[in-house]
C-alpha cells in the first residue's frame, strides 16, 4: 500500500473555510499545521479533527520549526504569504527537496513596494518557493509579476466550506421563493477600508428615497474598531461578532448580501453568500467579485469609497420584485458552487 501524503501548512490566521478544505484533503492526506494566534476583531472558535497534528506559531523559534518540519517529513509545504521569517526559513530549508508553495492573494497595483518585490524576488521567493497559490485572475498577474511560470502557478487558492452554505441554502430558498425578505446584510469586520460608515450613509439615503412601506432593513455582522461609533438607525441592526453556527438564522432572514470594502483582496465572504443564494452587491476593490459577480445578473458592482455610487446600486436593488430578486439569488448559487474543497484538494495534489 502507498503511503499517506503528508502535508504542512504554515499559516498566519485560518478560518472555518480553509478548515473544510483541510478536511477535504484529510480523506487522503495527513496534515500539520502550524498557526498563528487567533485575531481579537475575529474570535473564531475552531473544532480540529483529532487526527490533525495542530500547533501555535509562538511555541516555535525558527530553528525549532526546521526541527519539526524534519520530525514531520512532509511531502508538500504550503505558506500563507512570506509575513513570517520563522515560515520562509522552513521552505528555503525543504526548498528543491519537495513541493513548497506560497500562497499571494493581493492584486498587481504597481505600487513602489510592489516594484520593490519584483526586484527582490529572486532573493526572497524563487530561492524559498517551487510554486505560487492564488485565488482567481487579479491575484494570477501578481504572480506572474513575480516571476512565476504558467507551471508554477496554482489557481484557487480560497474556497467557501461548499456544502455547508449549499445546505443553507436548501432550507432557506424555498421560503424566499414564496416572500424574499428584503434586508441587505454586511458581514465582515467595522474598520475603515471595509467601508462600514459608506454603507450606513448610503443606506440611510437610499432608503429614505422610498416610501415608509417599502423601505428595507439593514443587518450588519461583526465587530472591531468603529464599533462604538457606529451609525445607529431604526432600519439597521448591529449584531455584533457571531460565529459561524449563529450565521445561519441571519442568512434566512436576510436577502442581498453587500460588501463595501475599499480594499479586499478576496474576500471568501462573497463566495459563501454566493453559495447560499444570496444576490450580491460588491465594490470594484472585491477581488472575489470576479469570480462570483455578473454584473446585473447575479447583482451589481459599485464604485469604492463612493457613496452615491453604492446608494444608486441599493435603490437599483429596492426597486427590482421579489420573483426578479429571487431568480438572482439562484444565479449567484449556480456560480458559487463550481469552486469548492474537492477542487481545492485535489489542486495541492496534484503537486505529487
Amino acid at each position: 500500500m502507498n503511503k499517506r501524503p503528508r502535508i504542512l501548512f504554515l499559516y498566519t490566521e485560518i478560518a472555518n473555510y480553509f478548515l473544510a478544505c483541510v478536511k477535504e484533503l484529510n480523506k487522503t492526506a495527513d496534515i500539520a499545521i502550524v498557526r498563528w494566534a487567533v485575531n481579537k476583531e475575529a474570535p473564531f472558535s475552531f473544532e480540529f479533527h483529532p487526527e490533525w497534528q495542530v500547533f501555535e506559531r509562538n511555541q516555535f523559534v525558527s530553528k525549532e520549526l526546521i526541527s519539526f518540519s524534519e520530525e514531520f517529513k512532509p511531502d508538500i509545504i504550503v505558506c500563507s504569504g512570506w509575513i513570517d521569517e520563522g515560515y520562509n526559513a522552513v521552505a528555503k530549508h525543504w526548498k528543491d527537496k519537495i513541493p513548497t508553495v506560497i500562497s499571494v492573494d493581493n492584486h498587481y497595483t504597481g505600487s513602489i513596494r510592489q516594484q520593490v518585490g519584483r526586484l527582490i524576488s529572486k532573493f526572497k521567493l524563487h530561492n524559498r518557493f517551487s510554486h505560487v497559490w492564488v485565488p482567481g485572475d487579479p491575484q494570477e498577474i501578481f504572480a506572474r509579476k513575480l516571476g512565476f511560470n504558467e507551471d508554477q502557478i496554482l489557481r484557487g487558492f480560497y474556497s467557501a466550506d461548499v456544502d455547508h452554505f449549499k445546505a443553507i441554502y436548501s432550507s432557506t430558498h424555498p421560503q424566499k421563493k414564496k416572500k424574499f425578505p428584503r434586508r441587505f446584510l454586511y458581514v465582515g469586520r467595522y474598520v475603515d477600508f471595509k467601508g462600514v460608515n459608506e454603507l450606513w450613509t448610503a443606506f440611510i439615503n437610499a432608503n429614505e428615497k422610498l416610501t415608509k412601506e417599502k423601505r428595507w432593513e439593514l443587518w450588519c455582522v461583526g465587530t472591531g474598531d468603529l464599533w462604538e461609533e457606529k451609525i445607529e438607525y431604526e432600519k439597521i441592526k448591529h449584531f455584533g461578532f457571531v460565529q459561524p453556527k449563529e450565521l445561519e438564522a441571519i442568512l434566512k432572514n436576510t436577502g442581498v448580501f453587500v460588501l463595501p470594502s475599499r480594499k479586499e483582496p478576496w474576500g471568501v465572504v462573497v463566495h459563501e453568500m454566493a453559495c447560499a443564494g444570496m444576490p450580491l452587491l460588491c465594490s470594484d476593490k472585491v477581488g472575489a467579485a470576479s469570480a462570483f459577480l455578473s454584473d446585473g445578473k447575479n447583482g451589481f458592482y459599485f464604485k469604492s469609497g463612493d457613496k452615491d455610487s453604492l446608494e444608486q446600486a441599493m435603490l437599483k436593488i429596492m426597486q427590482i420584485s421579489d420573483k426578479d430578486l429571487t431568480h438572482m439569488g439562484e444565479e449567484s448559487h449556480s456560480k458559487g458552487i463550481k469552486q469548492n474543497p474537492k477542487e481545492w484538494s485535489e489542486t495541492i495534489l496534484s503537486l505529487l
